[in-house]
């Protein structure tokens, strides 16, 4: 383990000296993508390629992304590779990234490290955190709104998601007789203990539930449709895959986010960081109603955001 510890630093320093021509100028030369799932695996992954592909034709540089990286030894493979390819912007979408990204950063002061949802940054790392509380809390209101049983559901896939506690608040205060049943799948991506999940809240009267897992929120939101229930759907607008059931969907706009942190990398204007974005950014928004949701509580929940996005106080907090 030692001899193999000694050659990945000396191959990365290798690369920092031959990379050096690379980065004289300070803007972006190439720009890289680490995803730690295939590309085309979930909403998350395929709007971070989207990130990417705007990216390479806004600044008309080379782009490079690298799937499936998990591990140490990958993450240290995949950076070496890219630095070697001129690359001096990196994105890891994935806040897994962040501890690899913090042992490494010194060893490309060159390169700026970027990833999502993370604590920790550095003089060359920069962490961007989507504030995912305030589009919980709206989308349960939603929720609490549009219940005929009362009985509400939530199949998140960590306790740490802050959107389930926004989702909790707003549903208590649409609808304070709301009953809300939280389960956790501890998975990105199993599907079936989702649906599982799915299938236990119905059985148990639950008439919206809000699948909290970009891998397996669409097919719980099929499965809400089979049986003539409602859903929220995430990251990405849901609508399209069953518009009779998706009352909205909480999205995150990261391939936009992705473009201008670019641009400010481009202009000197990005910071090592934690940046927080919300719906003030016009990176977290609610997608299109569902036209079953009266339009009267339609006009009232786009007051409430634009409100929000002046005072920063969620309805509950005034």
């Amino acid at each position: 383990m030692r001899k193999i510890t000694i050659v990945l630093l000396f191959v990365a320093g290798i690369s920092i000296l031959s990379g050096c021509s690379y980065f004289d100028t300070g803007q972006i030369q190439n720009v890289g993508l680490l995803v730690d799932t295939a590309i085309d695996e979930n909403a998350w992954s395929e709007k971070g390629y989207k990130g990417l592909s705007l990216i390479e034709e806004r600044f008309d540089v080379q782009v490079y992304y690298k799937e499936n990286i998990t591990t140490e030894e990958e993450i240290n493979e995949a950076v070496d590779a890219f630095v070697q390819d001129g690359v001096n912007l990196i994105f890891g979408h994935s806040n897994m990234y962040g501890d690899y990204f913090m042992d490494i950063a010194e060893l490309y002061p060159d390169v700026h490290f970027v990833y999502v949802n993370g604590g920790e940054s550095s003089e060359n790392v920069t962490s961007l955190n989507f504030n995912s509380h305030a589009m919980g809390f709206f989308a349960g209101m939603v929720a609490g709104e549009m219940t005929t049983t009362d009985e509400i559901g939530v199949i998140a896939a960590f306790s740490w998601q802050p959107e389930t506690e926004g989702f909790y608040e707003g549903v208590k205060y649409q609808n304070p007789d709301a009953h809300i049943r939280v389960n956790y799948t501890n998975s990105w991506t199993n599907i079936d203990i989702a649906t599982g999940i799915y299938k236990t809240m119905q059985q148990n009267g639950v008439d919206v539930v809000y699948p909290i897992g970009d891998s397996y929120s669409g097919e719980v939101i099929r499965k809400a449709a089979e049986d003539q229930n409602y859903a929220i759907g995430y990251i990405t607008d849901q609508l399209s895959i069953a518009p009779n059931t998706v009352l909205t969907s909480t999205i995150q706009h990261v391939d936009e986010l992705y473009e201008i942190t670019a641009e400010q990398f481009n202009e000197g204007r990005l910071a090592g960081e934690l940046i927080t974005l919300d719906f003030q950014d016009e990176l977290i928004t609610l997608g299109e109603f569902n036209e079953a949701i009266p339009e009267v509580f339609q006009e009232e929940m786009n007051e409430l955001i634009n409100e929000y996005k002046e005072t920063g106080l969620l309805p509950n907090e005034r």
